[in-house]
């Protein structure tokens, strides 16, 4: 995204090399789009060009390149990726194949599952992954759009690098990777990642500060065993972005729009602070054969202080109040938002088993285990309150009411998760895959603050199978089908209103079905799928006003995707382009409400292009330059309003030398070359039209020293 100013300041992570662990237990080297291992898949290191699914890879240099430094940037990386209400200073929010994935649920860190209701850090992170469509053989529960895996830095052989950022207005960026074996045997390794900024981007009104400290530690015991621990702490504090809205009925022009302006600017403002803590330990055993066990427990603890001056709404000099926009005259309802010490803690513990077996004749490359994760949320009282009426000149000066006079909501969760995958290979050229997950999860749920603690609690089970089928035409080009299922689950919520208020609701089941080609080969890698997703959607039906049992929360119609989304990595001596694209037919279907069936989900474009092109110039010179096309979205349920479509380029420079055993390596970029003005973004929530704009052209520039 335009909007992120710095480069991600960590350098290519290498692999472990010269030892037998390299080849028994490999850790992730982002070498080739084809050969690349892919955990996300849930199928082991198996090639995602092998895999019958359609996932990414993005390495660290790619991310450097793009000047990503947060993980809402990598929309600016594939067209199946995109944004899903992506304010500036907070938490990141994305979309798949046109779903909003759950920040609960489908995120993962080195597997295991982890709660991305914060900042995720980047800075040792090797690699994103992302697996596109139907989830659930991979979680047990999370939105069908996709997951996302985020690869923790661990121990090379010897590595000591220190990258320098700048960006406009000031923000600057300093970072250490250090990487070491110790021993005769280098049977010890390693790796530390550490890195301060100070942040003053473009967007005014948004001076704040990121830190980042992290260790990974192995120790190969023997030839067939590996123990692995790491912890990361980071922190970030910046005053956050609210969006601008609808004025009244009609779409204000974008280019009348500074997108520098924040309306958080308020004397009282204050930042957001996210406050984390992550660590895992994990142990893998080499067994007879092929075979492989692995225990690895995981934990996670954030803090969060969520902290704005909330435009919402509009309360009109005639009386009439715009529920869904600002005023027509830009004026809108300013309240103070404060929600601090919210504390989100996660536990994860998986034992797995895999490897290879030859039954009926038919080799089978297993995969089995177990999943225990809890999650539990603490929150105190939180404030809503009218501050007063601002404007979209961000002028207007409101007054501060931090009173706690409103409640929040604690909830624990606990799950059980039984998989098994198998990849059975039918003759050299067909294979099947199979796969199922049986989860058990109890989930709860009681109000803070209040006499009226509106109490939930109930139990789950269910099963998630998985099929698919490729088959190899030759060694570059495959053909594929595959077909599964994912799991959403909800309570209807505890109010009067509801006539089934507080109960669980039946587990909604979305499906999948995907046709596909994928060929690599040393001068180009390609990828084209057709995919029909099909995720029923919950609805009041009803009234739904003051009155009790108004309304009842239910199953009603589905939301339907169908799309095709096609991706090349072409490469020649010097250079190269990696172009990706999605067509996407998204439609509300079979709902009791006949004004739905038909209609487009607001904030979701039809056609979307992505392109990083590259060419090196001169001996250690290389020009890039990047393009995204995004069409035009829904403002509201109703398709009256869209946002037009929008193109925006970015362009770079990377040159690298040797300064006698250093490596030093300059890039330089700008984000929106053009400086287009457009509405980048429309996302609705809490029947709420939210319009963001495309972040102005912003200059960056960066020195990695690595020896």
């Amino acid at each position: 995204m335009a909007q992120k100013k710095l480069f991600l300041i960590t350098p290519i992570a290498a692999v472990l090399a010269g030892a037998t662990w390299a080849q028994q237990l490999p850790t992730v080297s982002i070498t080739g789009r084809s050969e690349a291992p892919v955990q996300v898949g849930g199928f082991g290191d198996m090639p995602v060009a092998k895999l019958p699914l359609q996932a990414t890879l993005l390495g660290t240099e790619q991310l450097l390149s793009s000047g990503i430094n947060a993980l809402s940037g990598i929309t600016a990386l594939d067209a199946s990726i995109g944004d899903a209400y992506n304010s500036q200073g907070y938490v990141s929010y994305l979309k798949i194949r046109g779903f909003d994935l759950d920040n609960r649920f489908n995120y993962r860190r080195d597997g295991l599952p982890i709660n991305a209701e914060t900042a995720l850090a980047l800075g040792n992170k090797s690699a994103i992954e992302v697996l596109k469509g139907s989830s659930g053989i991979q979680a047990g529960t999370s939105a069908p759009g996709g997951i996302v895996n985020l690869i923790v830095k661990r121990p090379t052989l010897e590595l000591h690098s220190t990258t320098i950022a700048f960006s406009e207005r000031g923000t600057a960026e300093l970072a250490a990777d250090l990487s070491h074996r110790f021993g005769s045997s280098k049977a010890f390794g390693l790796r530390l990642n550490a890195s301060t900024a100070v942040l003053k981007p473009e967007l005014r009104d948004a001076e704040g500060q990121r830190h980042l400290f992290a260790m990974a530690g192995d120790w190969r015991l023997s030839p067939d065993t590996l123990l692995e621990a790491e912890f990361e702490l980071n922190k970030q504090s910046q005053p956050s972005q609210p969006g601008f809205s609808l004025l009244g009925n009609k779409l204000p022009d974008a280019r009348s729009i500074d997108p520098r302006t924040n309306l958080n600017n308020q004397r009282w403002s204050q930042p957001v602070v996210f406050d984390n803590s992550q660590a895992s330990l994990r142990w893998q055993q080499r067994l007879s054969g092929d075979w492989k066990a692995q225990v690895h427990w995981g934990m996670q603890r954030l803090k969060t202080d969520d902290r704005l001056a909330y435009a919402f709404g509009c309360s009109d000099a005639d009386g009439s109040y715009w529920a869904s926009s600002y005023c027509p005259n830009g004026d809108f309802d300013q309240y103070d938002f404060r929600s601090e010490n919210e504390r989100r803690n996660s536990d994860a513990t998986d034992f797995s088993l895999n490897g290879s077996v030859v039954l009926g004749g038919l080799r089978h490359k297993l995969s089995t285990g177990v999943l225990f994760t809890r999650f539990w949320s603490r929150f105190q009282g939180q404030a809503y309150n009218w501050a007063g009426t601002g404007n979209i000149s961000g002028v207007p000066r409101t007054t501060a009411d931090g009173t706690l006079n409103d409640a929040n909501t604690n909830r624990d969760e606990r799950s059980h998760e039984f998989y098994l995958r198998d990849a059975i290979e039918l003759s050299p050229q067909l294979n099947a895959w199979l796969g199922l997950r049986h989860s058990r999860i109890e989930r709860s749920s009681y109000r803070v603050n209040t006499s009226d603690t509106r109490a939930t609690s109930y139990e789950q089970s269910f099963t998630t199978p998985w099929l698919g089928l490729s088959y190899a035409f030759n060694s570059q080009l495959m053909a594929y089908a595959s077909w599964g299922q994912g799991i959403e689950s909800e309570v209807a919520p505890n109010r009067a209103r509801y006539s089934n208020r507080g109960q669980a609701l039946p587990a909604l089941k979305s499906e999948q079905l995907e046709v596909g080609l994928k060929s690599g080969s040393k001068t180009v890698d390609w990828s084209i799928a057709a995919f029909d997703i099909q995720r029923p959607a919950w609805r009041d039906i009803g009234a739904c006003g003051s009155t009790a049992n108004s309304c009842v929360r239910q199953a009603d119609g589905e939301a339907r995707h169908r799309g095709i989304e096609a991706q090349a990595d072409l490469k020649w001596t010097g250079g190269g382009v990696l172009a990706s694209a999605m067509k996407l037919r998204a439609r509300n279907e079979g709902s009791v409400s006949a004004g739905l069936n038909g209609l487009t989900p607001a904030n979701v474009p039809a056609t979307t292009i992505k392109l990083q092109a590259r060419q090196q110039l001169m001996l250690g010179l290389q020009a890039q330059l990047g393009l995204v096309r995004e069409g035009a979205r829904e403002v509201l349920p109703d398709n009256s309003l869209q946002i037009p479509a929008w193109t925006r380029l970015d362009a770079a420079l990377r040159y690298e030398h040797a300064v006698g055993r250093q490596l030093w390596v300059w890039r330089a970029g700008v984000d929106n070359l053009s400086n287009k003005r457009a509405w980048k973004e429309s996302p609705f929530q809490y029947e709420h039209a939210y319009l963001y704009p495309l972040a102005p052209r912003t200059w960056r520039a960066s020195l990695e020293l690595s020896l």
